[in-house]
């Protein structure tokens, strides 16, 4: 087994990027706090051809030397906007007929393996603050929640692990 060169990936620049079929999610971040995790949820962005990143409150917007760190150039790539307001965001999202989920630990959650996408819509996921996590007004505004079982004592992954895991799954959903 022979590790490939860069030369092997195929990667696409960022016009190829810009001009791919994009996958149908949205990732809402609100009141993240680490720039650390901005980043990398970029770089997960770029690396599933997530359609957009929305990131109200708080959240830290490119141009930004810590956000570029962790991301390595996926602010170039993928398509971003700014809201003051969770809310807002939800509200927008919902007029424009995108299926809106917090990852949040609540009732009635669909537990992620349970999930299934209908590959004819388009989904926003919401992820929240790294200490408090989605707000309970945005988790009740949202049409629906789904939860990353754990077993664990912490019951509680970084936000850019649990959108890693949740992306993952998805994209597969739409791609596999």
């Amino acid at each position: 087994m022979r590790k490939l060169e860069n030369s092997e990936l195929e990667r696409k620049s960022v016009e190829g990027f810009k001009e791919s079929k994009k996958t149908p999610l949205i990732l809402v971040l609100d009141d993240v706090r680490s720039l650390h995790n901005i980043g990398s949820v970029f770089r997960t962005a770029d690396a599933f051809l997530v359609e957009k990143i929305i990131l109200c409150g708080i959240t830290a917007t490119p141009p930004n030397k810590e956000i570029n760190k962790t991301a390595l150039g996926a602010t170039e790539t993928v398509a971003w906007e700014h809201y003051e307001n969770v809310l807002e965001a939800i509200t927008a999202l919902k007029k424009d007929d995108v299926i809106t989920l917090a990852i949040e630990q609540v009732e009635s959650a669909f537990f992620l393996q349970n999930f299934k996408i209908d590959p004819s819509k388009k989904y926003a996921l919401v992820f929240g603050n790294e200490v408090h996590g989605v707000a309970q007004e945005a988790v009740a505004l949202c049409d629906g929640c789904i939860e990353i079982p754990q077993l664990g004592t912490k019951h509680s992954l970084n936000i850019s692990v649990s959108a890693g895991i949740v992306v993952w799954d998805l994209f597969k959903q739409y791609h596999y």
